[in-house]
């Protein structure tokens, strides 16, 4: 039986390149096992499909999500704490969409936004771009053009009433990858999905904000991932497969994982189709058919341990 199916509720409620939905059924047998879990930590949170899925199906007691784009945690925030405001901004959006619209909303500026209104208008420009695409320039504006959809899904309130639900006691936080270090402890689950290292010049792409992600920053994300690892966490890491990527973890080599992707980023279509990823892990998974079910083993660990303290520095 699917661990999902195709109707359930939530689901992102946002496009993102490199968005892991399609990738769920592949992930759920690299994720430890279930009744070592307790706290999950997630520092590029993107879409959020990973967590909504370890959510549903981990349970973890405590998450902590994070993002260097400060935009895309005040969006959370506000899904988690004022969803009726969001929706009702949203319902505005939707009613007056049209080309001159978008590029009226898009030259706003989200600081002199409230927090509900800054993420309406991440949502709607996130639903109404070309592609989904988030891009900034030097200044931190956002920068993509319109797309060519004739009916866009602009508000969808059950899912983001879903979501707010799933977001109910997670902790947020804008911060670097690096700071994890801050917070993390022995037999958390980490999960990293960082902009990936490009397979070429051409296909580098890494303007989720003004900071580039080049070499130097895939090497200290290594450096972060190999303390964590020495710290006694489950940490996971997603990217392409280059050689620069196999090079910073070799020492994980007998733990790397391909999985099948389908990309739909490039502007030309035959272009777009299935490429190759790796998962790094520095565990092993739990072996497939040798484990208890995820329900059996998770009501086994509510009978055996207690709730997880809060995260806090330091911890």
């Amino acid at each position: 039986m699917s661990l999902r199916k195709r109707n359930d509720l939530p689901r992102p409620f946002l496009k993102w390149a490199g968005g892991k939905a399609q990738l769920l059924p592949q992930f759920a047998a690299l994720y430890p096992d279930p009744l070592r879990v307790t706290r999950y930590l997630e520092p590029f949170v993107g879409s959020g499909a990973v967590f909504l899925h370890v959510k549903r199906v981990l349970q973890p007691d405590t998450v902590f999500l994070a993002d260097s784009n400060e935009e895309l945690i005040n969006v959370y925030s506000a899904v988690q704490q004022q969803v009726d405001d969001v929706i009702g901004r949203l319902r505005v959006h939707q009613r007056f969409h049209s080309k001159d619209y978008y590029y009226q909303i898009r030259r706003r500026n989200p600081r002199r936004l409230s927090n509900p209104g800054r993420a309406a208008r991440f949502i709607y420009l996130n639903k109404t771009c070309f592609n989904g695409l988030y891009r900034v320039n030097s200044r931190g504006q956002f920068n993509v053009p319109i797309g060519d959809y004739k009916k866009p899904t602009i508000l969808d309130e059950a899912n983001l009433r879903a979501v707010s639900a799933s977001l109910r006691g997670v902790r947020l936080q804008t911060a670097h990858f690096r700071e994890a270090l801050n917070y993390a402890r022995h037999g958390d689950f980490i999960y990293f999905d960082p902009p990936y290292d490009p397979l070429s010049a051409t296909s580098n792409f890494t303007g989720y904000t003004q900071s580039p992600f080049g070499d130097a920053e895939q090497e200290e994300l290594s450096r972060v991932f190999h303390a964590l690892s020495d710290r006694g966490c489950f940490v996971m890491l997603s990217n392409n497969a280059t050689s620069l990527i196999f090079k910073i973890y070799a020492r994980f080599a007998t733990q790397t994982h391909r999985v099948s992707a389908k990309r739909s980023i490039n502007s030309k279509g035959d272009r777009r189709g299935p490429i190759q990823e790796i998962v790094v892990l520095n565990y092993d998974p739990p072996p497939v058919g040798k484990t208890a079910p995820f329900e059996s083993a998770l009501a086994k660990r509510r009978k055996t341990t207690s709730r997880a303290p809060a995260l806090s520095q330091g911890n």
